[in-house]
């Protein structure tokens, strides 16, 4: 295999561009076909990037003969059948983040991926963003270690709209997804797992049936701790921001920057060989599948935050 031909489903979504335009820059990949609810947005995201096959059906998808491995950038709600769906083909997948909405389809890709052998990854780019690829890199040269990580995770999203501003068919989740992020994170990050964890949840919105604001605390074994805070009432600067305060100085990541705990910038340009942690995934994946190893954030390594997910949700739940 010279190059690695991939398929995009989702292309012509939010995340479906974001993955199609970091494919570019990735050499040993080529894009060859394109899926979405319809050939007119199918063949929108094949004429924005010259890509020759184009479907408006997921399985026609994977019936072509061009198609070696698959990038998943569809709703969240069906990306568990989608995987199991591209694995039962012989297809490699990269599923975006939740690889699925609940433990159990969750487990049963992870043995699907054991059973077939095949590369089977998650989109868990916090692990590739260079801001966090620095502290990574201290804390395995042993330079420093953390004692507490504070995220707060704020959108404004009271209408069901994705990141384009356009309307969703389904409903993202505080848990099953923005959570997702920063409870693999801290376990990548501290090397432990998570062995307890407290969760609240505020109100639900009347029309989306889900809660609008989370609260979240964890600690791993050695008294590691993570408080997480999560909203999509917040009018305001929007996304993510990490402090991590360590033994060894205090570093905040508001997503590829990196600052200490003085605000003064660190450069992170040299980590790696770009700074779009889509790209890095991608790279990952494609490199995982030339070399036939296990890649970084393979599903087998995520499902441990779909467990925590899982034990949180019952929580509120009761």
């Amino acid at each position: 295999m010279t190059k690695v031909r991939i398929g995009v489903a989702g292309a012509n979504g939010a995340f479906g561009a974001k993955h199609l335009q970091a494919l570019q820059a990735v050499p040993d990949a080529v894009v060859t076909a394109v899926t979405d609810t319809s050939m007119e947005r199918a063949n929108a995201a094949g004429d924005s990037f010259d890509v020759k096959h184009r479907f408006d059906d997921y399985d026609a998808l994977l019936a072509c003969d061009e198609v070696d491995a698959v990038v998943l950038a569809t709703p969240t709600p069906i990306h568990a059948e989608q995987a199991q769906k591209a694995m039962d083909a012989n297809r490699h997948v990269l599923v975006e983040i939740p690889m699925a909405e609940n433990l159990a389809d969750s487990e049963a890709l992870v043995a699907k991926q054991a059973a077939t052998g095949l590369i089977a990854m998650a989109g868990h780019v916090r692990r590739y963003n260079p801001s966090h690829q620095w502290v990574h890199n201290k804390i395995t040269a042993g330079d420093l270690t953390v004692q507490q990580m504070d995220v707060q995770t704020f959108f404004f999203r009271r209408k069901n709209i994705n990141a384009k501003g356009e309307p969703r068919t389904w409903t993202d989740h505080l848990l099953w997804h923005h959570a997702c992020h920063t409870i693999d994170l801290f376990m990548y990050q501290t090397g432990e797992a998570i062995t307890e964890v407290h969760s609240v949840q505020g109100p639900k919105h009347p029309e989306l049936g889900i809660a609008m604001d989370m609260a979240i605390v964890m600690k791993t074994p050695t008294g590691k701790l993570c408080t997480l805070s999560l909203s999509f009432n917040n009018d305001g600067p929007l996304g993510t921001y990490f402090r991590y305060i360590c033994d060894n100085g205090t570093y905040i990541a508001r997503y590829d920057d990196l600052f200490n705990g003085k605000e003064e910038q660190i450069d992170v340009s040299k980590v790696d060989v770009s700074m779009n942690g889509i790209e890095l995934i991608n790279r990952e994946f494609v490199a995982a599948i030339l070399e036939k190893r296990e890649p970084n954030g393979s599903l087998r390594q995520c499902l441990p935050a779909m467990q925590v997910m899982h034990e949180i949700e019952k929580n509120m739940t009761e």
